[in-house]
């Protein structure tokens, strides 16, 4: 088990419940890049990355012929995977998504076992993203497609954050570490393609975008406490944990509303492996 993997075992429910519904409909959209797919026969889907389901499950709900595999390194993650596809599917939809546990750089899968490959959110946490898309090659067969929603570098510091350093300095805390231990996110939209490139792929378009997601005071102090950093608050006294959640929440409570609309840069990519 990675050091990712352990992290969201421990985080999987945080995950669903706070930082789930801020990715849903960037997540969900990189599905309208594989629909020429689907309508003209793919069927077998892999979900990379599936965290707790959000996009391998839409894409079974969306399209009656597909069969969805999702993947992911946390074994907690995969079980509220599970889970969610035994509370929103039902029947013969419910036989059509599958949750498994392994590395997205080392896929459990025959070579071109595959029709496409989608993924959101989750190759800047891998450990080498250019050995993901290799592998995501090696398991679509000739004419499959890839396509990935992820982190673009850059963008506006988030005025939640800027106040929740705030709070922990004044907390005798600290600074925040920044580093998630995955790849650094993408470049820009021609780094994307390009890295699909040498992966193998052809066929390949990258474009930008913005996810915007409107907080209110308990979802940003929910997100914080119960996913984002639940180890850092699982370590403070529960005085003092108390005390810089008032502070937090007074101090949020003061900004404009449109100050807690958090404004991400994103990348949308997608390949297809050459035939022959």
């Amino acid at each position: 088990m990675t050091d990712q993997g352990e992290r969201y075992d421990r985080i999987a429910a945080g995950y669903l419940r706070w930082w789930a519904p801020v990715l849903v409909l960037d997540a969900v959209a990189t599905l309208d890049l594989v629909a020429g797919d689907v309508a003209a026969g793919a069927g077998r889907i892999l979900d990379l990355g599936t965290g707790t389901g959000t996009l391998g499950l839409a894409a079974v709900q969306r399209w009656p012929t597909v069969r969805v595999t999702g993947i992911d390194v946390s074994t907690e993650m995969a079980h509220a995977a599970t889970l969610e596809a035994d509370r929103r599917l039902r029947g013969a939809d419910r036989a059509r998504f599958e949750s498994v546990v392994g590395y997205a750089d080392e896929l459990p899968f025959e070579d071109a076992g595959f029709d496409v490959v989608v993924s959101s959110f989750v190759l800047q946490l891998v450990p080498s993203r250019a050995r993901a898309l290799r592998e995501a090659r090696r398991v679509l067969r000739p004419g499959g497609r890839i396509a990935y929603v992820t982190w673009l570098a850059g963008g506006d510091r988030f005025a939640g954050d800027e106040i929740f350093d705030q709070v922990l300095d004044e907390a005798g805390i600290g600074a925040r570490d920044d580093e998630d231990g995955g790849a650094p996110d993408i470049a820009s939209p021609e780094a994307a393609a390009q890295g699909l490139r040498r992966a193998g792929f052809s066929q390949v378009r990258a474009t930008a975008a913005t996810l915007e997601h409107r907080f209110g005071v308990d979802g940003y102090v929910g997100f914080l406490e119960e996913f984002d950093e639940e180890d850092l608050f699982a370590g403070l006294v529960e005085r003092k944990r108390t005390r810089v959640v008032a502070r937090l929440r007074e101090r949020l409570a003061q900004l404009p509303p449109d100050d807690l609309v958090l404004r991400l840069p994103i990348v949308r990519a997608t390949g297809v492996v050459p035939r022959g």
